[in-house]
């Protein structure tokens, strides 16, 4: 099925269905239950999940293939997102021409960033790569303002010159981002007893996008170039020494990298039409390092769970206060409610980093290849079978 073998087709099918159907996975819970506080399926989560799943497969081409760690990605999402409103103001509404330009200047900020930076490997390469994040950062927010419009974010205005489409609505109001014709912000929303399920435009759009996404990725990782790129991550060394001039293909995996962020940055922007020097700061590259190695670095699937799991930690355990967790233990004694109370707070609330830190510690210690290496240990478990009596076991095969 579209070139794919028939593992990477059942792989790419189960993530398509789980996109497809996220507003019921992602709402497990009714309206009415306490447990309510859990449900992931509002538009602006789901859209998180498929924009920062973008942004980590095309961060896990550069770092799970070759090897290379960069902590400078988030200046290709802030690229994107700045020339993703510019388009917006100037040529027109619609988010294709948006999604389109974002990639194009994530992909020539990424060509020359990529073309200095790899002139060092290992952490030489990293602290370059992070330095021209800072860089960026702090042009956008002081020396660039007339471009980025400094702390305050660039942003659509009632006045912007707007060549195909009206500056403003016949109400007075600015247009809304629209896929010809499609707002965005448009809902479906479907009552089934106790449950709410949320079927929004934008999100289906970003779905498509995706799935586009992850197909290239897939036929990357299992194509000749994707078998160079591992062949750097190996032995870089010894790849040179046989002729082969490795250099070409690291940068080509860096601007592809590239690329991918500056789509998530025009995703962000069709989504919000808003664009702020924050998103190039390094936590936000070290926020796409925590997903790729949370999820499993060097896998398919694996950025795209980490990428969903560290989205679903921010928005939903900071939620919680100690209001929310009193109304929990209210059956429960005084006493035995205020300590519960006080033992969970500072994971909870402002304090989500706490628990994220251990949770990464956890993965990082028992399951060095992330959640994906979880799966496959517990895939093994249920696939071991058991010897027949009087049948003799193969010898194993000597070590190569």
């Amino acid at each position: 099925m579209l070139g794919l073998d028939k593992k990477d087709t059942s792989i790419f099918l189960l993530v398509l269905l789980l996109v497809a159907f996220a507003p019921f996975l992602l709402n497990p819970f009714p309206e009415s239950s306490d447990l309510a506080q859990f449900n992931a399926g509002y538009p602006d989560l789901m859209q998180r999940f498929l924009i920062f799943g973008i942004f980590a497969i095309g961060f896990n081409i550069l770092f799970g293939l070759t090897g290379y760690l960069s902590f400078g990605h988030a200046a290709f999402l802030g690229v994107g997102s700045y020339a993703g409103v510019w388009m917006m103001k100037l040529l027109t509404m619609n988010v294709l021409p948006a999604i389109i330009i974002s990639v194009i200047f994530a992909g020539l900020f990424s060509l020359l960033v990529g073309y200095i930076s790899l002139r060092r490997s290992g952490i030489y390469f990293s602290i370059l790569t992070l330095a021209f994040a800072q860089m960026s950062f702090s042009l956008a927010y002081s020396v660039l303002t007339p471009i980025t419009n400094g702390e305050t974010g660039l942003q659509l205005a009632l006045d912007d010159p707007r060549i195909l489409g009206v500056s403003q609505t016949p109400e007075g109001s600015i247009p809304l981002a629209n896929f010809f014709g499609i707002p965005m912000r448009e809902s479906f929303e479907l009552s089934l007893g106790g449950w709410l399920f949320t079927f929004n435009a934008g999100y289906y759009l970003c779905a498509v996008i995706m799935m586009i996404a992850f197909y290239i990725a897939i036929r990357i990782f299992r194509s000749p170039f994707g078998m160079m790129l591992r062949a750097v991550k190996s032995n870089q060394n010894r790849m040179n020494f046989t002729g082969l001039n490795s250099r070409p293909y690291t940068l080509a995996a860096f601007v592809i990298s590239g690329m991918y962020a500056g789509l998530a940055g025009g995703l962000m922007v069709a989504m919000d039409p808003l664009a702020g020097a924050e998103r190039m700061q390094w936590t936000a590259s070290g926020e796409v390092v925590l997903m790729t190695i949370l999820g499993g670095a060097g896998t398919l699937v694996g950025p795209v769970l980490g990428a969903g799991f560290i989205k679903y930690c921010e928005n939903i355990f900071s939620k919680i206060n100690d209001t929310i967790l009193y109304d929990w233990f209210s059956t429960l004694p005084a006493f035995v409610a205020d300590t519960l109370v006080f033992v969970i707070h500072p994971f909870i609330g402002k304090g989500w980093h706490l628990t994220l830190g251990l949770m990464f510690m956890l993965i990082v210690i028992f399951l060095p290849g992330g959640i994906m290496e979880g799966f496959e240990r517990i895939g093994r478990l249920f696939s071991r079978k058991k010897p027949v009596r009087g049948s003799k076991q193969s010898a194993p095969a000597p070590a190569e």
